[in-house]
Order: structure tokens, then C-alpha cells, then sequence
């Protein structure tokens, strides 16, 4: 797989920790991101395995299997690589603030590498859907919904700004959840504001099909 590939991110979920197309992804993103780290600060625990890329904007959660439980602090090679499968993936977006004002809180993780995101999405009959929307990095809250429709959950934005969650929203046929940024995002008019809010984390999980 080259560094300039369209990757459907969808598909990395179930593989491996350290299969063969989950090594290729993470080495590309390294590349683009002027070969940038691509070894993982690893979080183990008996129920989940973090592999979190902060220099790629980038964070993988994988779910043990098998009745496999993990110890705590454990290091990439320590761990049962075939007891652990991908079960969500992170994706981080570091928005140009809008004021000289300093943020509250600065996040560990750079950009995602890719300027685009393509986010495949599942046919629902009686709506008319593209199959696929792109996601750049100033995409809004409003582009969302143009692009995927009312999510089906929402939350956030509420409570004085200084201390409010950010407003997101979910997408549970599409196994995908966002989260927004930026002082739109927060405060008690921030569902007003949110449409001009830019994303911070894209979530990708695996949707149920019962």
C-alpha cells in the first residue's frame, strides 16, 4: 500500500495488531508525516490495549479475544498478537483556533497526516445517502450533516464554558462518532453555534448487525 492510497479505515477493523495491513497503514501515515514515529505508546488492561500515535493523530483500541485478558502495563511484545483484535479507531484533528486566546487544554496528539478522511456509509432504506462522504480538516459540524444526515445520538455543550463537554454527535449505522472543537463546540449555546464548530476526534467502531 503506498502513502498516497485512499484508505477506507472501515476496513482495518477485526485485523491484528501486527498483520501485514495494519503495519502498512500506520508505516504510510509515518511517511506523510515526515517520517514521524510510528512505534505506539502502548496501554494494556485485562478488558482493552491501547496503541496510541500521537505524532500521526492517531489512536487504535484493540479487544482481547479467546478469553485472552491482558496484564496492565504490558509492552507491544509482550503482548498475544492473536488474541487481540481492532476494535475502534481515533482520529485526530488539532483545529487553527479562531482567537489569540491560549486553550484550556492542549491535546498530546498532532493532525492526521491524510488531508482528506473518506467515510464509507451504509445504505438505509428510505434515505437518500451518497455511499461515501469526505472529511477535510475544516469540515464542520453543518458539512457533517450535509454530507451524513441527522446522527441518530448527540450530546455535549452543555454548563458554563470554562468547564462544558464539547458538543458530538453519532452515527450508529455508520459506526462512526465525532467530536467538536473549538469554543463553538462548548458552553450553554453551543448547539447553535456547533454547525461553524470543526471536528477534533473521529471515532470508528464496529457496527452492530444484529
Amino acid at each position: 500500500m503506498s502513502a498516497t492510497d485512499t484508505v477506507d479505515v472501515k476496513q482495518l477493523l477485526g485485523l491484528r495488531p501486527f498483520s501485514e495491513q495494519l503495519s502498512g497503514y500506520v508505516s504510510s501515515l509515518s511517511a506523510l508525516a515526515s517520517n514521524a514515529s510510528s512505534a505506539p505508546e502502548v496501554k494494556s488492561y485485562p478488558d482493552a490495549v491501547y496503541f496510541n500515535y500521537f505524532p500521526l493523530g492517531l489512536s487504535l483500541l484493540f479487544k482481547p479475544v479467546n478469553g485472552y485478558k491482558p496484564k496492565t502495563g504490558l509492552t507491544c511484545k509482550e503482548l498475544n498478537d492473536e488474541d487481540l483484535i481492532l476494535d475502534g479507531i481515533d482520529i485526530y484533528n488539532v483545529p487553527t483556533p479562531k482567537s489569540s486566546a491560549p486553550t484550556k487544554s492542549k491535546s498530546p496528539y498532532s493532525t492526521y497526516p491524510i488531508d482528506t478522511v473518506t467515510l464509507h456509509l451504509a445504505s438505509i432504506e428510505g434515505k437518500a445517502r451518497q455511499p461515501a462522504t469526505e472529511i477535510k480538516r475544516d469540515t464542520t459540524g453543518k458539512d457533517f450533516v450535509l454530507g451524513m444526515g441527522e446522527p441518530d445520538r448527540k450530546g455535549g455543550g452543555a454548563g458554563p464554558s470554562s468547564g462544558s463537554i464539547g458538543i458530538w454527535c453519532e452515527w450508529s449505522k455508520d459506526g462512526v462518532m465525532v467530536e467538536f472543537g473549538g469554543e463553538e463546540s462548548r458552553g450553554p449555546q453551543a448547539w447553535e453555534r456547533g454547525k461553524d464548530a470543526v471536528w477534533k476526534v473521529i471515532s470508528i467502531f464496529p457496527v452492530d448487525s444484529s
